[in-house]
């Protein structure tokens, strides 16, 4: 850990300077002051005095790697040094977390709030060249601030986010080694017999995390529950029999995502092989990306790919480019290729062709791909086909003209194991490709 942080100090500075100057060429272009950004607040469940688990504005978060403290504040202008207003009430209720030393701390000027509602004594006194960015726009307008998330800032604050500082590319790096332990610990659980229940807790067990701390809601899917998409139940009862497991889980570090799925089977069976044939299939795909290449082009590459897959395992009675023509393919693969992933685990920026926020649209056939983008060096994307047998999905296949292009007999014998998904993590260099997932030693 030590020499990770020695590399992240080295890169921090050159990441602050690359937002400053961003930050300088908009606010010049729009004619603003500077910014505010506001880490945000917790917000209370209706009728209660709990608080939802808290999640940080990204716009903050891409500054420092404070990531679970509200009520902070970062003013900023692209010149002078960034104010770091920080939340450290006096509270005997709850712990309060001090400001620590660290690599970035010399990076702002620090003041410390003691009284959220004392902010007002800490922000710029004549708020009308300033932009509010966060969530909560009552309060913006209460502090008096009159231009609050403006789109053209956003637009370019949002293109620009998709190009990774090497400080970035740090923390993703670390985000997936987190995550890969994890998901060594989940695959063992499973093997041994696990619950949906079990299982998760191995995964959380292997990093300390508690549920909250992942980027996004685990998927930890047992035989037939392996084809809903966004599984979330966790079953505490073990099958009857285990067949096959999905996992679709993720990791933090210093605010930026992982975001890995892997999908296993107990026996050596034919879903072991259909499960080994679109781990080189996804691997295919990987290579493909590559600077200069539409996103989309590439989806639709892999589309055709597991047409060719459904013929091989005789999951179809027609060739691969007849199934493509026809449309089914998209029953077996109803979702896209994959997304930028960074602060957000689906990140910004993927639909825009400009940092004026043009966008690109998205085939009207494939209309839940999450990028449209042109691939470029810097940037980082998820790569995650899959292939399920989703009873829904078959049964209106099934009613509709194309039902004989499919082989039943060979479809329904996979119903109970659900479907597969493989997803790895990604930085585009300009001669390479590097990924994460594979080089954290999960295969």
């Amino acid at each position: 850990m030590n020499t990770l942080i020695s590399q992240l100090s080295l890169e921090y500075p050159a990441h602050i300077a690359q937002l400053q100057q961003r930050t300088k060429q908009v606010l010049v272009r729009e004619n603003i002051e500077g910014v505010v950004i506001h880490s945000g607040q917790e917000i209370k469940a209706f009728l209660d005095d709990n608080t939802y688990p808290f999640r940080v504005n990204p716009h903050f978060k891409h500054w420092l790697p404070l990531i679970d403290i509200p009520n902070c504040w970062l003013i900023v202008n692209g010149e002078d040094k960034p104010t770091l207003i920080y939340y450290q009430p006096v509270d005997f209720w709850h712990k309060v977390t001090p400001l620590s030393e660290s690599y970035w701390g010399e990076f702002f000027t620090i003041k410390v709030l003691t009284q959220a509602s004392d902010v007002d004594k800490l922000l710029p006194y004549d708020k009308k060249g300033f932009a509010y960015i966060g969530s909560h726009i009552e309060v913006a307008k209460a502090l008096g601030f009159a231009v609050i998330n403006p789109e053209p800032l956003l637009n370019y604050f949002h293109y620009h986010r998709a190009y990774k500082t090497a400080y970035e590319q740090s923390c993703l790096r670390q985000s997936n080694v987190l995550a890969v332990k994890a998901h060594q610990a989940a695959k063992a659980a499973f093997f041994n017999g696990g619950t949906e229940f079990n299982i998760q807790n191995a995964y959380l067990n292997a990093i300390g995390y508690t549920c909250n701390e992942t980027p996004y809601g685990n998927i930890v899917a047992l035989n037939k529950n392996c084809s809903i998409l966004h599984y979330m139940t966790l079953d505490k009862e073990a099958p009857p029999a285990h067949q096959s497991f999905l996992i679709d889980a993720g990791a933090n570090f210093n605010g930026y995502a992982a975001d890995i799925t892997r999908t296993y089977a107990f026996k050596q069976d034919k879903f072991a092989e259909l499960i080994t044939r679109m781990d080189q299939l996804m691997l295919n795909a990987v290579n493909g990306l590559k600077p200069g290449v539409s996103y989309v082009d590439l989806h639709i590459a892999t589309h055709q790919e597991i047409a060719q897959v459904l013929a091989e395992f005789d999951f179809i009675n027609v060739s691969a480019d007849l199934a493509v023509e026809s449309g089914i393919v998209s029953s077996f693969f109803p979702h896209g290729l994959g997304h930028h992933l960074g602060l957000q685990v689906h990140d910004v920026g993927g639909f825009m062709a400009d940092e004026r926020g043009t966008h690109v649209n998205t085939p009207e056939n494939h209309p839940f791909l999450r990028t449209s983008r042109v691939v470029e060096a810097g940037q980082v994307f998820t790569i995650e086909p899959g292939l399920y047998f989703i009873d829904s999905l078959l049964q209106d296949l099934k009613e509709s003209k194309y039902s004989k292009q499919v082989n039943w007999q060979k479809v329904d014998e996979m119903r109970s194991f659900g479907g597969i998904r493989i997803e790895d993590n990604i930085i585009v260099h300009q001669s390479h490709n590097e990924n994460m997932t594979r080089d954290a030693g999960l295969d």
